[in-house]
């Protein structure tokens, strides 16, 4: 029914003011009030393992990075509970599209580190075949589409698979990740406006960490963020404090809810924040202060889950201290058996393309091992793929 009113009145959005959901403070204390979800205890650990295994992971492989073993890489530090409590929420065959800072999420599933190791290095057993560079994982058995450079693309894809699970009926639902940079772009909008148009079963989990690289939140939009926007798209829309596991999790679950049981697409905005520089590449003492990071710092997530575990008697620092030792070493040997694999065979450049080589790739593909085999020094990997003797320089004479 519409109600008409007689005289002009402009609203500006000042009027919504969007609470943000938590359950947990930064010493590992339920809020007054609050209530724990029902988590249990073996899946409470199960969450903490990979919250624990993921920073390991990041701090060993960025290190590898600047010791010049590995060419690029991007820290989930600072986000683990945003993006392991929401994978801990839903099934485990649900689908996840996510971004890429989301190894969390794999590794709550069950990715291996031989797994995350021969991605990062390209090796013969990348499933993807040295095709991506590093970070972009994908896994079918997990139900992880394969990690797309391109800012946003995954975000209407994840509304076209999950109109695909609800046409199929299988009570299945997709999540997909993204920063608050990520919903700037064109196709955020497209997305959520398709889900909510033909009510799809799918979760848009948007991590506000407050830069978008190196521009703040402040610069790239006037509103309150991201979760305003659902309600131009009539959508349901929770905001949650990134930083408390618990919180997450149970948003995330109620969320699954809606979206599995009644084809609601609902918007998610965590609000955390990236301990670490956006990429290996980037120095993140260029546009903000140490101050910042120091009070950030101060809600690590990790540190929280960990404080709230250790006072319900479900970890114990004997198990923290044997826990991080085993996986920086379990990192560290994977990961020198791993860039000691040789790369994908030459052959595998042409193939997963078409079901057969079409003779103009076949042709280029000839003349490709051709010239590798007249100038093998030059392309000592290659060779190696084509049985051929990589030589040693000559001198003047022709002698090695």
């Amino acid at each position: 029914m519409i109600r008409y009113v007689h005289q002009p009145t402009f609203l500006t959005g000042d009027e919504l003011s969007i609470s943000t959901f938590s359950l947990l403070d930064p010493e590992g204390e339920l809020y007054s009030g609050a209530e724990a979800p029902a988590l249990e205890r073996e899946h409470a650990r199960r969450l903490y393992q990979a919250m624990l295994s993921t920073r390991i992971l990041d701090e060993r492989m960025m290190a590898a990075q600047r010791q010049g073993r590995l060419s690029f890489y991007m820290q989930c530090v600072g986000e683990e509970a945003a993006v392991v409590g929401a994978t801990a929420a839903l099934d485990d065959a649900d689908m996840i599209m996510a971004q890429y800072r989301e190894q969390g999420a794999l590794m709550y599933r069950g990715f291996s580190i031989d797994e995350f190791m021969n991605q990062l290095f390209g090796n013969e057993l990348d499933y993807g075949k040295g095709r991506q560079m590093p970070i972009h994982y994908g896994s079918r058995k997990l139900h992880y589409m394969t990690i797309s450079s391109p800012l946003a693309t995954q975000i209407p894809q994840a509304t076209g698979y999950a109109y695909g699970q609800k046409l199929a009926g299988d009570g299945q639902c997709t999540l997909t990740f993204f920063g608050e940079g990520a919903a700037s772009e064109g196709d955020f909008h497209a997305a959520l406006n398709m889900a909510s148009v033909h009510k799809v079963p799918v979760i848009f989990f948007c991590r506000n960490n407050g830069y978008a690289i190196s521009t703040p939140a402040v610069e790239q939009f006037a509103a309150d963020g991201i979760a305003p926007r659902a309600f131009g798209y009539h959508m349901h829309v929770i905001r949650v404090d990134g930083n408390d596991v618990l919180a997450v999790f149970e948003a995330t679950r109620q969320a699954r809810k809606l979206a599995v049981e009644h084809n609601h697409p609902v918007l998610i905005e965590a609000m955390t924040y990236r301990l670490a520089a956006h990429s290996s590449s980037d120095d993140p003492s260029g546009y903000r202060l140490k101050s910042e990071e120091e009070t950030w710092r101060l809600k690590d997530p990790v540190l929280r889950m960990q404080k709230w575990m250790l006072k319900k008697g479900w970890w114990s620092e004997e198990e923290e201290t044997q826990q991080q030792e085993s996986l920086r070493r379990d990192v560290l040997e994977t990961m020198k058996r791993a860039e000691k694999r040789p790369p994908p065979s030459l052959d595998s450049l042409v193939s997963d393309v078409y079901a057969d080589v079409t003779p103009a790739l076949q042709r280029q593909f000839d003349q490709l091992k051709s010239h590798i085999r007249r100038y093998p020094e030059a392309y000592p990997q290659g060779a190696r793929s084509l049985d051929l003797t990589v030589k040693t320089p000559t001198d003047s004479k022709g002698e090695a």
